[in-house]
């Protein structure tokens, strides 16, 4: 499941494509990747409570009309095919605006409308925003490839508009991508929407020293629900990774593939690992780049987590430590130096802006998950790092921005909202604040830096949204699947990658050696093999190993 615990919390057929997509990463990363959660808010996901009518605060539960009982209840591993919904819309296409790709040949931009609850369709409905690029080579067009880049919270639109960022041009030539925003997502309507400014949520001293420090952190992911129930209340229980995947059978439907091709990146992999089991008759193929293990429960897939980042920072570490060009080499000692920077700033956080967060511990640890995702952004951690030795703590808020996507007006998309309100929708965890407090030695024993942040967090302990039905992943009927995991990625560990494989009935483990969060693109093995499969079904031996 999507249980993403962190407390904050590339295409290649040549070498010139691969540096070009190497030029491009940063776009990437900022784009595709997996957004963990920030630590006042999730960093322990839970089944707290999936109903409608909005009541006042979210210390209160959301109230759902009553519904038939779901044909997807319970999806179990003897699951085959779930009956498709009955609705059926149809995609209005038509021209992009020019933030949307409009400029661009191929481009076409639709909605769709789906219901928020597929067994009460009279409730209300959600408009999905889609942009499709069409498939370069239309005489030897495949068929669509649905995609979408993880989260939960990121819009897959993105995807197809950029899509040469993202694919190689053999996949291009022979597929339209068709990318949506994910219902709550993006340009999709109605979507989440809580808060504006996140300085006052992640910005502050975390972990905490004091009892009044933590009492400011629960207070403040109360607030954040209170917000969530006031200004989107209304969607907060139909917005599951369950009905997701029964809109992509509505997309299929609508474009009128009898099946369909997936590529899906982070939580993209689990959400396409939901829709192989729920409509196993329907892939063509699919490809799961990043996977987490979809069964497993959300303290097993946070300390998988917070390990994984404990082990890229010793990497960043140890390599800056061996470089006397590293800015923070620190006499050969760069792991001494982070320590000790860590207490500074928990004592005194750096001031940069008066209208700003100052650079709390929290925000530094934030900083430091921004740079774990690939090695390419280790050069502008280690200058960071080094200004706020003496003072200057601007390079530490600019990687904390750039993780949340603060634009230059400072203002933030719904991401993180999207990103909360699903996964505590989805997950199962604890359900209150002692609760809570009951796992945070286990994560503190698990991961020497990271690991306190990850035990502090409930919001979704404190969830007013009744869990959703948990689909049990098992890809029965789909035939192969392929999975990806790379070597050196924090935020989806290569095993986590490896028993998504082992829980699909047909998962085809594919391994890259690379110090990044997700695999495809890294090298030319990972981009031929998984570009032979989608295009001509070419199934690769199982625990191919490319580097």
């Amino acid at each position: 499941m999507s249980c993403w615990l962190f407390f904050y919390l590339s295409l290649v057929t040549t070498q010139t494509i691969y540096n070009t997509i190497k030029t491009h990463m940063k776009h990437v990363l900022n784009s595709r990747r997996k957004l963990l959660i920030a630590i006042l808010i999730a960093a322990s996901l839970a089944s707290a409570c999936s109903e409608r009518v909005i009541i006042g605060s979210s210390k209160d539960t959301v109230v759902q009309k009553p519904t038939a009982t779901s044909a997807f209840a319970d999806v179990s591993s003897t699951s085959s095919i779930a009956p498709a919904p009955e609705f059926t819309g149809k995609i209005s296409w038509g021209t992009c605006n020019d933030d949307e790709g409009g400029s661009q040949d191929k481009i076409q931009c639709g909605t769709l409308e789906v219901p928020f609850d597929y067994d009460n369709p009279d409730i209300g409905s959600f408009k999905l925003f889609l942009i499709r690029k069409s498939a370069s080579d239309q005489a030897n067009r495949v068929g669509s490839m649905l995609v979408n880049p993880g989260g939960p919270g990121f819009g897959g639109s993105s995807v197809a508009k950029d899509a040469q960022f993202y694919f190689s041009a053999e996949l291009l030539d022979r597929f339209d991508i068709v990318g949506w925003d994910p219902r709550g997502t993006g340009k999709t309507s109605p979507a989440i929407d809580c808060i504006d400014q996140y300085d006052e949520y992640f910005g502050m001293d975390s972990p905490p020293d004091t009892p009044q420090e933590k009492q400011a952190i629960v207070d403040a992911s109360q607030k954040f629900n209170d917000q969530c129930v006031k200004k989107s209340g209304e969607i907060l229980p139909y917005i599951s990774t369950r009905s997701s995947a029964q809109d992509m059978d509505s997309i299929r439907r609508a474009l009128g593939e009898e099946k369909i091709s997936y590529f899906g990146f982070s939580y993209g992999s689990e959400l396409g690992a939901t829709w192989v089991t729920m409509f196993p008759k329907t892939v063509r193929a699919a490809v799961l780049d990043g996977a987490s293990d979809p069964n497993s429960s959300s303290l097993d897939q946070g300390l998988a987590q917070a390990k994984g980042f404990e082990m890229q920072l010793d990497a960043f570490l140890a390599d800056c430590s061996a470089r006397i060009t590293c800015a923070f080499n620190s006499n050969g000692d760069s792991a001494k130096a982070l320590d000790k920077l860590l207490i500074t700033v928990d004592a005194a956080p750096l001031v940069v802006a008066s209208d700003r967060t100052p650079v709390t511990q929290g925000v530094m640890f934030t900083a430091l998950a921004q740079a774990m995702y690939s090695d390419a952004l280790w050069s502008q951690l280690e200058r960071a790092l080094a200004d706020a030795v003496v003072g200057d703590g601007s390079g530490l808020l600019a990687l904390y921005d750039e993780y949340y996507q603060r634009k230059p007006n400072g203002t933030y998309g719904n991401e993180l909202e999207a990103f909360i309100s699903i996964s505590c929708l989805d997950d199962p965890g604890p359900i209150g604040i002692a609760a809570v407090d009951a796992q945070i030695p286990i994560f503190t024993k698990a991961a020497k830096r990271f690991g306190p942040g990850f035990g502090y967090g409930y919001s979704c302990a404190l969830w007013p949204v009744k869990q959703a039905k948990r689909v049990v992943v098992t890809g029965k009927g789909a035939g192969p699947v392929i999975v990806i995991g790379t070597t050196g990625d924090p935020a989806t560990p290569i095993e986590s990658s490896r028993n998504a494989a082992k829980a699909l009935e047909s998962g085809i483990f594919l391994t890259v050696k690379a110090e990044q969060h997700t695999g495809y693109g890294v090298n030319t093995c990972i981009v031929e093999t998984v570009d032979a499969y989608l295009i001509d079904l070419v199934v690769p031996k199982n625990g191919k190993v490319c580097e």
